[in-house]
């Protein structure tokens, strides 16, 4: 354990990134399920709203350090071309 003010300054803050950080990505992890489970109902409208708020999601934590950049593009990829082949059937 730290000993150090200066140490134990760094865990308490360290303790609410993580915090933080688990949380932005379930928040990530929750909206990619809501887009697989649009996908299922193959509504149009629905598929691209529920698209449009993941994407958003994605690129938040993107911009915040959560995700690394190519993962998130990954990420955006592959939801948009699942997007699109369920809507081109």
């Amino acid at each position: 354990m730290a000993d150090h003010k200066s140490a134990k300054k760094r865990n308490r803050q360290n303790e609410k990134k993580q915090a933080r950080n688990y949380a932005m990505r379930s928040v990530v992890h929750t909206a990619e399920r809501k887009f697989r489970a649009a996908l299922a109902e193959k509504n149009p409208s629905i598929v691209t709203d529920t698209l449009k708020k993941t994407i958003s999601v994605i690129m938040h934590a993107r911009s915040k350090g959560i995700l690394h950049f190519n993962t998130a593009s990954r990420k955006v990829a592959r939801l948009s071309r699942a997007a699109h082949r369920a809507l081109a059937k």
